[in-house]
């Protein structure tokens, strides 16, 4: 017996006769199942205390690595011991399985890193930190204690509406705002239940996807706000009066001004992905994968002025503690009221960025490519930053610095 590993994975071939095991050699229990039609699962085999043989599937080999498959059947055989059966455990969740649970199974598999998002990879941590709220600050409060299985179209379209209208608004524990409600939240909180329920379904943990069909509220107002040039002059003051009370927070405005990232690039930047030669950011993470991300010379000056925090990675360091700043979006709305500016978020700052990139007579793929888009951008994973991307950052960065 070989100790399962990729290589042999890809060489256990199917028999068209039967299904096949192939076991591993260090883990007593742990194997490779195919079956004639040439589908493979890993498995894990036990006797229960009863001292009956059960069989357990861990999950697809197109969906699972070796080592998931392996730490998995541990898990399993280390409750084995304990006098558990998980198998059984398993069966029972499928026909009483309630949100929560099923929930907290998600949360649990995705930070292990054994459910697949887009582009078959693991679950982004940012994605994963943004599923977990929605799921502590609507979900549970609406749904926990209801069974998966007794859930019918009407009552999810109901919760989807009940979110619409705020019934889940509350004051947040801490600092950034209220959670609120809306037709976006609605919408992105139900899409990701879908998900979460088809990933389950997947893996046998309920027995089928109660939201399969159901139709996702639309969102009728697209946020298209901008600020104008008069604009932009007097932020620029407010933004100079409000300095010296937040200087972190102005200093982060004005980044996503003057480079067009979105407002956790931003604030999250780190020290160790600037490259300075390059004049740019290498981002190892975001939403559309690992990308090179051009600055203007306004924009780097900008983060080598920040001062430096000892023990502190980030561009723009949090009030207390090693983490980075969060506060942004209420500076942002008291600065603009002592602007007489009315309507602007993080996002409409990203929006100007491109506005004025497009008023400069820069392409839409060279905007693209500034701004990070997947659809367009085929110059973003490129590992350098061609001369016409980084000329358009450094003439929209300065002409934007200009006017404030």
């Amino acid at each position: 017996m070989p100790k399962i590993t990729k290589r042999i994975v890809e060489a256990v071939s199917s028999n068209v006769d039967r299904q096949t095991f192939t076991w591993d050699s260090e883990l007593r229990g742990f194997g490779v199942r195919m079956l004639p039609s040439g589908s493979g699962s890993y498995i894990v085999q036990y006797r229960n205390g009863e001292g009956r043989s059960r069989r357990m599937v861990l999950g697809s080999i197109s969906v699972l690595t070796p080592e998931q498959a392996r730490d998995l059947a541990r898990e399993k055989l280390y409750l084995v011991r304990k006098g558990d059966d998980p198998l059984s455990d398993r069966q029972n969740m499928r026909t009483s399985a309630t949100v929560r649970e099923v929930c907290d199974w998600y949360l649990k598999e995705a930070e292990a890193g054994r459910l697949l998002g887009r582009k078959r990879k693991p679950v982004a941590p940012s994605t994963l930190a943004l599923d977990r709220s929605r799921i502590d600050q609507h979900v549970k409060p609406l749904l926990a204690n209801r069974s998966v299985r007794g859930l019918s179209i009407a009552d999810l379209e109901r919760f989807q509406a009940d979110i619409k209208a705020g019934k889940t608004a509350r004051d947040r524990k801490g600092r950034g705002g209220v959670t609120s409600g809306g037709a976006g939240v609605a919408g992105r909180t139900i899409g990701m239940l879908h998900t979460i329920f088809e990933q389950a379904a997947r893996w046998n943990i309920i027995e089928t996807n109660p939201a399969r069909g159901i139709r996702k509220i639309s969102v009728d107002v697209k946020r298209e706000r901008r600020l104008s040039i008069d604009e932009l002059w007097r932020l620029g003051t407010a933004l100079r009066e409000h300095e010296s009370e937040s200087p972190v927070a102005v200093a982060a405005i004005k980044l996503m001004l003057l480079s067009g990232f979105r407002r956790m690039e931003a604030l999250g930047l780190e020290r160790s992905w600037i490259d300075e030669n390059g004049g740019c950011v290498r981002f190892p993470n975001t939403k559309t994968g690992p990308q090179v991300r051009a600055l203007g010379e306004t924009a780097l000056s900008l983060i080598q002025s920040q001062p430096l925090r000892d023990g502190c990675s980030y561009v723009f360091p949090g009030d207390f503690g090693d983490g980075h700043f969060v506060g942004v979006p209420r500076v942002l709305q008291r600065i603009c009221v002592a602007a007489g500016i009315e309507g602007i978020t993080p996002h409409a700052l990203r929006h100007t960025f491109a506005s004025i990139a497009g008023e400069l007579g820069f392409s839409e793929l060279t905007i693209c490519a500034l701004l990070g888009h997947a659809s367009r951008g085929v110059t973003q994973r490129y590992i350098h930053i061609d001369k016409a991307t980084k000329l358009a950052a450094d003439d929209v960065s300065n002409a934007i610095a200009g006017w404030l």
